[in-house]
């Protein structure tokens, strides 16, 4: 089980009050993106091209010390035992539990009810329909992995409903038979508003088209079983969560009920594999054969050393389209701190904005935005070197998209390259001269590219990892807590007010006397609309 305790951990210095820092900052500055160099790192399966990062024996030598006055390895051990490693809130982020070879007991336990509602559920043939009902990370990973290898066909109906936008509800149960709906309710809590309004609604369109018995038709996924109890679902329908397990890593717990039931428990379960092979390599590989570590320490140097804002994931396959928003959560949740540890202003800049889309349609969005903007962006390529269809030549262009625009941010395009081009095309020289300044390319822009050998759950699994083991190196070293969501819960508490003001038993003369002016303006308009 996870150790807790109410004593605080060592709090880790500012960086700036830290020699080995400086240094590192310094060898940064000094390195540079050596497009001669090929930088390979291969870890579960997967291959982390870091060509396109800043490189050179100094900056890793200061890298090295860097995490060694930052106590990574023990902190690495204690994350991985199960040991405190989410201080402000005292507990464990034991994820790496739930996707053991081996597991403790309950999970054990868990996983077995899991495979065995699904294996009852599939030998019947019921539930045509699932609507999976869940929000963040009770939403993305299942939404994910239900696209990637669910997106030629199911011969179930998935629909996800998440935002609180009753459109969303609407939209969800819309057309389905209420008889042959499985409702799956994923809340850690058991009190997300989200997803018990939801629920609610799902229940009564139930109960609406004579369902004699709409609680047998819903499963509820929650580290609180007594709360779902008291909502009504049967025991045997609810399937447990740990306070231990946050919610942007509940993937791999019961919350992938709805996958399996989507595309097969066997994609759970070679989800699982990939990602404790994944574990395995960042618990024993060396530094500088460490994926996790690799990656991690080079963002660092491209947000708080370069001063990159953002960082853009562009996978180039259609089927992981759901990915972008996955990391966008598992990383903006977890960096997006400005409080060190030690309850000071965090003294560099910290996590970066995650964004992007599937390549090749990002090229037609934003890749000229990342090409010639002022401020660009490192990105995250992604690419299957296997593809499962039968069209090679899609493949085969897909390819050549992924590396050739990776490439154009590595080298660039000089003056003297775009001037010998213009006027290789017949341009007059004035003109030349002038487009020629248009077509320049700075190039040294920074890149990763993540290479699986084909999209399947072992390798998706051993991503999802990847990202996972990157963010906690990064808080280590930035001596920030990524395993807390303060500001999510403090917009939480704010909501709750608002929405009794918007109620018809709230005196109109105290309706919104504690705002900021225009958020009492809308709360009396809106209020008003609502005819309360």
């Amino acid at each position: 089980m996870p150790i807790t305790t109410s004593d605080h951990p060592p709090l880790p210095l500012p960086l700036p009050q830290l020699p080995e820092w400086a240094a590192f900052v310094a060898a940064a500055k000094a390195a540079s993106i050596r497009v001669n160099d090929l930088r390979l790192v291969t870890a579960a399966g997967l291959q982390l091209d870091l060509s396109g990062q800043s490189q050179s024996p100094a900056m890793s030598a200061c890298a090295k010390a860097l995490l060694n006055t930052r106590h990574f390895d023990s902190l690495r051990t204690q994350l991985l035992a199960g040991q405190v490693a989410n201080a402000t809130e005292n507990r464990a982020a034991w994820h790496t539990a739930l996707r053991e070879p081996a597991p403790i007991d309950e999970v054990a336990a868990e996983r077995r009810r899991m495979n065995e509602f699904v294996r009852l559920a599939d030998s019947e043939r019921r539930w045509r329909n699932i609507v999976h009902i869940g929000i963040g990370g009770s939403d993305w990973g299942v939404r994910l992995a239900v696209s990637a290898f669910g997106y030629q066909g199911m011969w179930r109906n998935v629909r996800f409903v998440a935002n609180i936008d009753g459109h969303a509800i609407a939209g969800g149960l819309a057309g389905l038979d209420p008889r042959d709906t499985l409702i799956v309710l994923a809340s850690k809590s058991f009190t997300t508003a989200e997803t018990l309004q939801n629920g609610q609604r799902a229940v009564e369109w139930l109960r609406a088209a004579g369902v004699a018995n709409p609680m047998g038709q819903v499963v509820a996924i929650t580290a609180r079983p007594e709360v779902a109890r008291a909502w009504g679902v049967p025991d045997a329908h609810i399937f447990k969560l740990w306070d231990w397990v946050g919610g942007r890593f509940s993937v791999w717990s019961s919350v992938s009920l709805t996958t399996s039931l989507a595309v097969g428990s066997e994609v759970v379960a070679g989800m699982l594999a990939g990602a404790a092979a994944m574990d395995a390599h960042f618990a024993q590989a060396p530094a500088a054969e460490n994926a996790p570590i690799q990656m991690a320490m080079a963002g660092i140097v491209n947000r708080s050393v370069l001063g990159y804002g953002s960082l853009n994931i562009a996978p180039y396959d259609f089927r992981l389209a759901n990915l972008v928003p996955y990391i966008q959560q598992l990383e903006m949740e977890s960096l997006g701190k400005s409080t060190g540890l030690d309850g000071q202003p965090a003294s560099v800049p910290t996590g970066p904005a995650v964004w992007g889309m599937p390549g090749t349609d990002a090229q037609h969005t934003f890749f000229q935005w990342l090409h010639q903007g002022s401020d660009g962006a490192p990105v995250d390529f992604i690419v299957c070197q296997e593809a499962e269809h039968d069209w090679p030549e899609h493949h085969k262009s897909l390819l050549a998209n992924c590396l050739a625009q990776r490439e154009a941010l590595l080298r660039g395009k000089t003056y003297e390259t775009a001037l010998d081009e213009c006027v290789a095309e017949g341009m007059p020289m004035d003109r030349a001269r002038w487009l020629a300044r248009h077509r320049v390319h700075t190039g040294g822009r920074p890149s990763n590219l993540i290479v699986l050998p084909s999209l399947t759950p072992y390798t998706l699994g051993s991503l999802l990892a990847l990202y996972e083991h990157k963010v906690f190196v990064q808080a280590v070293v930035w001596g920030i807590n990524p395993f807390d969501q303060w500001g999510v819960e403090y917009g939480k508490v704010l909501a709750k007010g608002i929405m009794k003001e918007l109620s018809a038993d709230n005196a109109a003369e105290n309706r919104a006397s504690h705002h900021d002016a225009s958020t009492a303006h809308w709360v009396k308009a809106f209020a008003k609309s609502l005819g309360v």
